[in-house]
């Protein structure tokens, strides 16, 4: 098969010819027809995450065609142990043994990818290849997220990529008000929130109209948690949904004060997975799709890393 390998972290891809890989007992073959290209595989990709299997296929965002026929998608939790105490609590996304796709086993920047067949989600009707993929991290991460955040009537929403994108349309049919937060001057993108049913879109260092109830943070700047805490109403909560984030500066007590809080989110869980692909075409929610060539797997971290997206890049072999 055709794949674009990481054979050292922080070296371009490389576009090798692998063996097929063999699924093993549990396992399925799908053919790739989709894989959305996340933040996450460019945290992989630079060496923020430890340790990742060497070489390696990155991705977590497949939509495959398993032998028979079924289209499934693979996301970022591949593999589980079922015994310890966070799995037996419903708290499978936290296992100390829990396998990454596209992190610690190889993921959809390929033409083939092996899943474990307890570990793939059943998609809905409605959506073509490219426009489900974004749904299986970038939604799935935004919709924990939002859960995180309770019932907040005002959202903001830090760094309007591909979670904020997704997660934005679904606040908004929940009768939310979004607030989205971009890097300084980015208009474009500020103007595609406003699209999306932003009431307000500005930079990351202003206040916006009104306090926040809650401010999901997708951006991975440690800045921001005590800049989004500033315009935080009294007992308001920030959540942190990316993997990776710089240093959280100091800040002082009265930010955090009056009961204030600051969380992170971590992975998913296939719960997750089954609530979020049932809501989806209940909004219904539509990922704003670019397709490119897997060949152009490079150039698409590329752009992600500069905050060239509009929504979602899907690489198609």
């Amino acid at each position: 098969m055709r794949a674009m390998v990481l054979e050292a972290t922080g070296r371009p891809l490389a576009e090798r010819e692998l063996p097929d890989p063999e699924p093993g007992p549990g396992q399925l073959l799908l053919r790739v027809r989709a894989c959305g290209v996340c933040r996450t595989d460019l945290h992989v990709f630079d060496g923020e995450l430890r340790d990742p299997k060497l070489p390696l296929v990155l991705g977590h965002q497949v939509i495959g065609e398993a032998p028979d026929g079924r289209r499934l998608g693979i996301p970022w939790l591949g593999w589980t142990d079922g015994e310890c105490r966070f799995c037996r609590s419903g708290r499978e996304n936290l296992c100390d043994r829990a396998l990454f796709t596209g992190y610690l086993v190889d993921g959809g920047y390929a033409e083939l990818a092996v899943v474990d067949e307890h570990f793939c989600l059943d998609l809905p009707e409605g959506y073509e290849d490219a426009e489900a993929a974004p749904l299986l991290c970038a939604g799935l991460i935004g919709y924990r997220a939002l859960r995180a955040a309770g019932d907040a009537q005002r959202l903001g929403l830090y760094g309007f990529g591909s979670s904020a994108h997704i997660v934005a349309q679904v606040a908004r049919w929940e009768g939310r008000s979004v607030f989205a937060f971009t890097r300084p001057g980015d208009e474009e993108t500020q103007a595609f929130a406003r699209e999306l049913g932003a009431e307000w879109a500005g930079s990351s260092g202003e206040a916006p109209p009104e306090e926040l109830d809650a401010a999901i943070l997708f951006a991975p700047i440690g800045e921001l948690v005590p800049a989004a805490l500033r315009v935080l109403a009294k007992g308001g909560t920030v959540v942190c949904a990316g993997i990776h984030m710089s240093d959280i500066p100091s800040f002082p007590y009265e930010l955090l004060w009056e009961e204030r809080s600051v969380r992170s989110v971590a992975n998913l869980t296939r719960q997750d997975g089954a609530e979020f692909l049932e809501l989806a075409p209940k909004v219904p929610v539509r990922a704003q799709v670019e397709q490119l060539p897997l060949a152009q797997a490079n150039e698409a971290l590329e752009r992600m890393r500069a905050g060239r997206v509009r929504g979602s890049l899907v690489l198609v072999p």
